[in-house]
């Protein structure tokens, strides 16, 4: 269990079996914004039954009772990882979630002894705040690694751990 702290308010990141239906609406509604903003062949996100692979560990943020966040690491081998699935429930834009998020898997991700964790997101004006956010903790653009191929609606990140 970790704990992250932003202003006054505490968010508990423990790993999520993905069975609660909080987890499963913000599952959903990540992946309805998704589509909404990119074409069908540039949603990279994973639904639900393909966050169950058994190379991915997903992570839920919470405020009490109430699901703040969502995270996942994939494994990709050769000492390296993926960031998939990061999403703040609206009620919590703006209050540090994503940046808790992010930490912990930077965390998670050293803690497992991986040297590089890489990330893809969209090139759209709507994910403006996620690169930012990457930028800020020391990702840098990539190419494409694992199964991406160039896509002008995709950015890959990567950062050295």
């Amino acid at each position: 269990m970790i704990w992250a702290w932003h202003a006054a308010t505490v968010f508990q990141i423990d790993v999520d079996d993905l069975s609660s239906s909080q987890t499963q609406a913000l599952i959903a509604h990540h992946l309805a914004g998704m589509h909404a903003t990119s074409p069908p062949e540039s949603v990279h996100a994973l639904d639900l039954e393909r966050l169950r692979d058994h190379t991915i560990t997903f992570y839920a943020a919470r405020d009490g009772d109430a699901l703040a966040g969502i995270g996942a690491l994939k494994e990709l081998g050769g000492g390296e990882g993926e960031i998939k699935s990061m999403r703040v429930a609206d009620a919590y834009l703006g209050r540090g979630v994503g940046r808790a998020l992010l930490h912990h898997l930077l965390a998670e991700a050293g803690a497992r002894g991986w040297q590089r964790l890489l990330l893809e997101t969209g090139t759209q004006q709507e994910f403006l705040p996620a690169r930012t956010l990457y930028a800020a903790a020391g990702f840098a653009e990539c190419p494409p690694f694992a199964d991406y191929r160039l896509d002008p609606n995709s950015v890959f990140m990567a950062r050295t751990l």
